[in-house]
């Protein structure tokens, strides 16, 4: 048996029964730390923190669609919806480009990475082959830290879950299913591999938001989380493999039924 307490919680992970109990503790808080930004000291300090302050809005307002597919990139304009000047302006958009949420076109500028059925199926085949390398190798690296950091994830998760017949909408909530899917990953050893995953999530959640899905999965999405963390804290690879792979093409065979990529 496991016992370790957040503060907030007393997770027991009993794994002869196969069964998890979380419980409240003292606290009902969050426990995620806010990390406050220092202030720059100097002119290179303070150009890096507008360039990733700025990189941070255009991701955001690519992956809620309100920067569409194919929309020009023209720096004035951005230069004036972002308050920001020509230098970490362009430093933030190369860093887009190396994510592949932007292209960068030969004397053209910048634009908005387009969206089409086949790279959503390219960008969900080649999800699964990595998430399956660094969920297996997660698996056999398991410890009771690792099992911990599921199981809370999963917690703070279901306590936002959407209600039936809506999807994660507020950023909280997509934080929240974000932090979920990474826990499961967390013990891969590779960091690499990780910022790969991590970069494919974030194109899933532009191509579910670009689809505008409302009832999303009719409330059966929860229940696949649940069944995955089973699996992972059970030490069952292959059945884990395949919940999180069909997972992952259930979000885009709902997306490409949508009609939003026609």
């Amino acid at each position: 048996m496991l016992i370790s307490q957040y503060g907030e919680l007393a997770v027991i992970i009993d794994k002869g029964s196969k069964s998890t109990l979380l419980s409240k503790y003292t606290h009902d808080k969050d426990m995620t730390d806010e990390t406050s930004e220092k202030q720059p000291t100097n002119g290179a300090s303070q150009k890096e923190t507008l360039a990733s302050s700025v990189y941070h809005s255009l991701l955001e307002d690519i992956l809620a669609g309100k920067l569409e597919p194919g929309h020009k990139l023209r720096l004035q304009a951005l230069k004036n919806d972002y308050n920001v000047g020509n230098s970490p302006l362009r430093e933030a958009l190369n860093r887009l480009s190396v994510n592949g949420m932007v292209v960068r076109e030969e004397n053209k500028g910048f634009r908005v990475s387009p969206a089409s059925i086949s790279e959503l199926q390219e960008l969900i085949r080649t999800r699964c082959w990595l998430e399956e390398i660094a969920l297996r190798e997660s698996i056999k690296n398991g410890s009771d830290e690792y099992d911990e950091q599921i199981v809370l994830a999963f917690h703070r998760l279901s306590r936002l879950a959407p209600s039936v017949g809506t999807s994660y909408s507020s950023p909280e909530q997509e934080n929240k299913h974000r932090e979920f899917h990474q826990s499961l990953l967390s013990a891969c050893n590779s960091n690499i591999l990780l910022g790969y995953c991590a970069q494919l999530h974030e194109q899933t959640v532009r191509y579910r938001n670009l689809a505008a899905v409302v009832e999303y999965r009719e409330d059966h999405e929860g229940e696949e989380h649940e069944k995955i963390r089973d699996a992972v804290l059970e030490r069952d690879a292959d059945t884990a493999i395949k919940i999180l792979s069909s997972h992952y093409q259930i979000t885009a065979e709902i997306v490409i039924s949508s009609g939003s990529l026609n």
